[in-house]
């Protein structure tokens, strides 16, 4: 079974299962501030939910590269929508700053885009 890394707790879920539906049932939330209200509810039309994922997990879909190539996101971020993410194996997710999650401290910009696994346009 899976173990979810996120703000300081372990949380086990069934592989396959959507990054976004694990947080909340958990209390946890990919959101911040009013975008906990403001969001999309898992249609990968707003982006709120954006986080930087390292671990086994799906490939991103292609409403999830759309949404995350429109501002403020940038593709070369390296995020991840966590509502289009399935959970393939154990994962460690970090949420950022900002409405939609989108500042990324510059440092892991450029060791997002300087790493080959890291989501591209091209997948």
């Amino acid at each position: 079974m899976p173990t979810i890394e996120f703000r300081g707790r372990e949380i086990e879920c069934e592989r396959g299962r959507i990054l976004r539906d694990v947080l909340l049932e958990a209390d946890e939330s990919p959101h911040n501030g009013r975008a906990n209200w403001l969001n999309c509810r898992g249609h990968a039309t707003c982006g709120t939910c954006a986080v930087a994922i390292e671990g086994d997990a799906s490939e991103p879909t292609a409403a999830e590269r759309r949404r995350l190539a429109i501002p403020p996101h940038d593709p070369d971020a390296g995020l991840r929508l966590s509502c289009q993410t399935r959970v393939e194996g154990d994962l460690e997710v970090r949420k950022y700053d900002g409405f939609w999650g989108q500042r990324v401290p510059d440092s892991e910009t450029s060791a997002a885009s300087d790493d080959p696994t890291a989501p591209t346009d091209e997948r």
